[in-house]
């Protein structure tokens, strides 16, 4: 391999010749050869949108001329594009801070900068840092990030299962099945209104993610080093943040307190709070509908769903819900990735939080593998999913849950000893109510209407 010298305030630093990263990249992708895990693309488009943001805002105020500001922009837009993903190596366990992923972006704008304009015309700390900090930087590209993955790419997702869920409501009108509550036989329920209680586990915890987005809209950058904004001009912090808002079409603002902006990171909290909820929701559903589905002779064979692929390397023809598993190991990950996020949120020490990249990491794992299990769980799932009809009509009209439809008729007491005779001598509530005495046929079948009950 062939290597270039670059240099930095520590001294010289051999960079491969083909690569857009200078020294400080070099030092951390040296130093920490720690497991595989990356700073996550969606870290570094974040990246790309608020150094040209920062451009934006610096050539509006004065302080970078009209060629720096449109080369920059041209080489984050070559970032965003996915055009220079290989120059971007570094590991998560590097600096709490982030500042050798700050300086990796920095290095690669100058570096690729210095080849367009084919001279040295860009400093890495002079022009793609102007007015920044890390510490401002990497906290505002956390939130853009945040901010933009659940946007565009979970949002989505969970509207095309709510619409699949709504379609399999209008379909399963009408079929009344029984209910389950402590995994014992409970009173009737419509499948249209099981259904809906999984439509609406999404729709809560989308407004839950919604509420979120708020405080992740607030921007840290203009704080630089502690909060203070220095070497920042006036008013940079606001015009950054409307930069930023105009290239992404999201309506950021800059934080209100700098001081609070780069130390906490409850916001990122607080949503991935709501990327919990939605894991345990989809926990939930996953469950109730690879139980529905168990079987197909042996279970409770209520619903099928699309048979994908073989189950069993010795059992011939064994069909399992892998789809439904697929989605509650996501929704474990989504629960242990939250205590990573809560406690890396704990870190944050006098004026800044060094817990930042296993912060941003976790969350976005959360997003990723939320959003890619819900279009693979519609998709190869939900859309299939039909009633077995008979299998309801016969497990509903077995159920001793019935009797409850007896209660104002015969009593609460005298109805537990109709349910239990039944069961006890395996003969039809009907049966055990009238030979207990309590309704005579003719009265059992004008109150007995298990149809009425939902």
């Amino acid at each position: 391999m062939e290597y270039r010298i670059e240099t930095d305030s520590m001294g010289e630093v051999k960079v491969p010749k083909d690569v857009y990263w200078g020294a400080q990249t070099e030092r951390s992708f040296e130093n920490f050869e720690i497991g595989i895990e990356k700073i996550p693309m969606e870290v570094i488009r974040a990246f790309a949108i608020l150094k040209k943001a920062a451009a934006m805002a610096n050539h509006r105020l004065g302080k970078l001329d009209q060629r720096r500001m449109e080369i920059i922009s041209q080489v984050c837009d070559e970032i965003l594009s996915g055009k220079l993903e290989r120059h971007f190596p570094l590991a998560v366990w590097q600096t709490g801070s982030g500042t050798q992923s700050n300086m990796n972006v920095n290095e690669v704008i100058a570096n690729r900068g210095n080849e367009i304009a084919g001279e040295k015309l860009f400093h890495p700390n002079d022009h793609a840092n102007m007015s920044q900090s890390s510490n401002d930087t990497f906290p505002t590209a956390m939130h853009i990030a945040a901010v933009m993955e659940i946007q565009n790419r979970l949002f989505p997702a969970m509207d095309m299962l709510t619409s699949a869920f709504r379609r399999l409501e209008e379909e399963n009108q009408g079929i009344i099945k029984t209910g389950r509550t402590h995994l014992q036989d409970a009173t009737p329920i419509a499948f249209s209104q099981e259904i809906s209680g999984w439509r609406n586990c999404l729709e809560k915890t989308r407004a839950m993610l919604e509420d979120s987005l708020k405080g992740l809209k607030e921007l840290a950058l203009g704080g630089t080093a502690v909060g203070t904004g220095l070497n920042a001009p006036k008013g940079f912090d606001t015009e950054v943040a409307k930069a930023v808002s105009e290239l992404t079409g999201v309506d950021f603002v800059t934080a209100p307190n700098k001081f609070h902006s780069l130390t906490s990171k409850d916001d990122i909290v607080f949503a991935h709070g709501a990327l919990k909820a939605l894991a345990a929701n989809l926990m939930k559903i996953a469950n109730d509908i690879r139980w529905l589905a168990s079987g197909p002779r042996c279970g409770l064979g209520e619903i099928t769903i699309p048979e994908n692929e073989p189950g069993s390397s010795i059992m011939p023809g064994k069909v399992n819900p892998t789809q439904c598993e697929s989605v509650t190991m996501v929704a474990v990950q989504v629960m242990a990735n939250d205590v990573a996020v809560g406690m890396a949120a704990s870190q944050g020490n006098f004026e800044l939080n060094v817990y930042m990249p296993v912060c941003i990491y976790n969350f976005l794992q959360s997003v990723r593998l939320l959003s890619d299990s819900i279009v693979s769980f519609e998709k190869h799932c939900v859309c299939g999913i039909k009633a077995n009809r008979e299998k309801m009509d016969e497990n509903l009209h077995r159920s001793l849950m019935l009797v409850t439809c007896l209660n104002p008729h015969i009593g609460y007491d005298n109805a537990a000893k109709t349910a239990k005779k039944a069961y006890r001598e395996n003969i039809s509530l009907k049966e055990a109510c009238v030979a207990l005495g309590f309704l005579t046929p003719e009265q059992f079948d004008q109150v007995f209407h298990p149809e009425q009950m939902v």
